[in-house]
């Protein structure tokens, strides 16, 4: 293997280090910085309920985990908690739909951020604008200046690596 393919498989192993759970449901990051963060899933039968359509806890699990790491960035990657979580589903995704996930501030405080969350479907992958549906929208509120404990040092340097900070 060379040396761009090893430094490329390991900037990739670091994204799915960033938030596990949703990695192991194929959900990937994209780009990360204190204003925005984005990412992708293709539903799959790992995130579905029964009836084939995507479960409203992957999308809560999506919202949180997506505003928790912007808060993290806009915060100088001081440790964030969750405080409150509101989410509208309005449009089921089905099996085999692809999702875009773009979360935004809406407030960035020194103690508290409110982040904004949009997941769409896409009903043709390739014309993204022209074909996004809205399937959730949430609002998650944090505290946001609380000590990284010593264990998650690591954890705080890998998101330092792969953010645009």
């Amino acid at each position: 293997m060379d040396r761009s393919s090893s430094s490329s498989s390991s900037s990739s192993s670091n994204k799915e280090r960033l938030d596990v759970a949703l990695h192991s449901f194929g959900f990937e990051f994209g780009e990360m910085s204190p204003q925005r963060v984005t990412g992708r899933l293709l539903v799959n039968p790992l995130c579905v309920q029964p009836f084939k359509v995507l479960h409203g806890g992957i999308s809560a699990l999506i919202s949180e985990s997506m505003a928790s790491l912007g808060a993290h960035l806009a915060s100088g990657l001081q440790r964030v908690a969750g405080i409150q979580l509101s989410i509208n589903h309005v449009k089921s995704a089905h099996l085999g739909d692809l999702i875009l996930a773009e979360a935004t501030p809406s407030s960035i405080g020194k103690t508290i951020q409110v982040w904004d969350v949009r997941i769409w479907k896409l009903s043709d992958p390739s014309n993204t604008e022209s074909s996004k549906s809205l399937v959730s929208s949430s609002r998650v509120t944090l505290i946001c200046n609380l000590p990284v404990p010593d264990h998650a040092k690591e954890a705080v340097e890998n998101l330092r690596s792969q953010a645009k900070l």
